[in-house]
């Protein structure tokens, strides 16, 4: 069991904005996964995200969404990615990241991810490997827009191609119960639902598959192809 075998886990729900499911993770849905941790491990675990919003902070979104409240009642911590000490690592092979700062609590932690099924006005679908962006510092990726991580956004793919080459999740729970077709942040939602829940421990076949749900050919998504 790998779960066992872990000392820290750090549960990382897609929570880009205080905006209700579908669009976010469902507090239900993390606790559901902190449960089962808790039946299988002993390890320490911890709650975290960074939230893209301007405006706001990611203490506004746990509070609004449910996860303050959740959190207090479980006894796990609610860490605030845009807020963590970061290093600073470099791979001269990247070609839009040479150099990424990087939350510590990244490196010593074993990381769930728990995005939703939509897709993404730049990225196509928004899904493991692009929910890692919860994790870029706000005062080192905000750049050319008021978004919090909008220096990604003008080469979103390969972006989010070298993001992953410094970290990606180690497992990954997709939340495919419902499913946004359109937009990351509303429009129609899957009819009938994709009433779903996809689970692996690679992270690009997940999102691979996260496209196909959606309708959409992976093979013509560049940070999936």
């Amino acid at each position: 069991m790998v779960l066992a075998k872990q000392s820290r886990i750090l549960v990382k729900p897609n929570l880009v904005e205080a905006i209700p499911p579908p669009v976010t993770t469902p507090p239900e849905c993390v606790e559901a996964i902190v449960n089962y941790i808790r039946r299988v491990s002993r390890a320490e675990i911890v709650i975290a995200e960074g939230c893209g919003a301007p405006g706001y902070g990611t203490d506004v979104v746990f509070e609004k969404l449910g996860y303050t409240e959740m959190a207090r009642r479980l006894k796990v911590p609610l860490v605030d990615l845009n807020r963590e000490k970061c290093v600073l690592l470099k791979k001269p092979e990247c070609k839009v990241f040479p150099e990424y700062y990087l939350p510590e609590i990244a490196q010593t932690h074993y990381i769930i991810t728990v995005p939703m099924l939509k897709a993404h006005s730049f990225a196509k679908i928004t899904g493991a490997l692009k929910s890692m962006m919860g994790f870029a510092p706000p005062d080192r990726y905000q750049e050319g827009g008021h978004w919090k991580k909008s220096a990604f956004h003008a080469r979103m793919h390969e972006a989010i191609v070298d993001m992953c080459r410094y970290r990606s999740p180690d497992l990954v729970v997709l939340d495919a119960t419902v499913g946004l077709p359109e937009f990351h942040l509303g429009g129609r939602r899957c009819d009938p639902p994709v009433n779903k829940i996809v689970v692996g421990f690679d992270p690009l076949a997940v999102d691979r598959l996260h496209a196909s749900l959606l309708g959409f050919d992976w093979r013509k998504i560049p940070h999936l192809a």
